[in-house]
């Protein structure tokens, strides 16, 4: 539900025609003949300068999103969000390559509840870095969670509309070059009252514990 990439040219200029133009010369006036021998090396200059960019290239740990529908067990599934289909609903995406959400929801009597887990694909970790402390700024009031990949978030709101409370938890976590986002929320329609602050956190950063693993393992669906 919720929601996120440079070539370099290289351009060695050589100038033949100046080149000709100091070998003529030192030709005729010959004193000048060691001169025009010692500025032909320069011609190299802009190679060594080519291969210097290569060697900062940056490497990615994470290529493409792994399949976020597999990423949380069964178990847990049932328990977060009872009475959801386990297998989960893909959200299309316009490239499942770099981004990918799985969604779950269900109503058990008068309690609802709804899960996402979204996996997104950065060119470089100092991209997802970014894109990660960008989205903390935006949620700002939240806490860290410790041991949660590189880093991790987590933050829970509770909102009222029409007198009925949902309470809703948001947890982010970064992991090398990939971000790994979870909203978990819930309500109860009889009593018009929200989960406890405490269930819902507990719940989202289970769930994402699971993600980043599933991350980690390289599971794929």
């Amino acid at each position: 539900m919720r929601s996120l990439p440079l070539p370099l040219a290289l351009i060695a200029r050589l100038t033949p025609v100046a080149v000709l133009a100091c070998a003529g010369w030192a030709l005729t006036s010959g004193p000048a003949a060691p001169t025009a021998a010692e500025h032909l090396p320069t011609r190299h200059a802009p190679t060594e300068q080519a291969s210097a960019p290569s060697s900062t290239a940056e490497s990615k740990t994470y290529a493409t999103a792994p399949s976020p529908c597999s990423s949380v067990p069964v178990a847990t599934i049932k328990s977060l969000v009872p009475g959801a289909r386990t297998a989960g609903r893909e959200i299309p995406s316009t490239d499942t390559q770099l981004r990918r959400t799985c969604s779950w929801n269900a109503l058990a009597g008068y309690d609802y509840r709804w899960l996402d887990v979204s996996f997104e694909i950065s060119g470089s970790d100092q991209e997802a870095k970014k894109e990660y402390e960008q989205r903390v700024t935006e949620k700002s009031g939240g806490g860290a969670v410790p041991g949660l990949g590189d880093t991790g978030y987590s933050i829970v709101n509770l909102s009222t509309e029409d007198k009925q409370q949902t309470r809703e938890g948001v947890v982010l976590a970064r992991v090398s070059n990939a971000l790994v986002i979870v909203t978990y929320n819930g309500s109860d329609f009889e009593t018009k009252k929200a989960p406890s602050t405490d269930e819902i956190n507990k719940g989202a950063i289970k769930a994402a514990k699971a993600a980043v693993a599933a991350l980690q393992g390289g599971r794929s669906g």
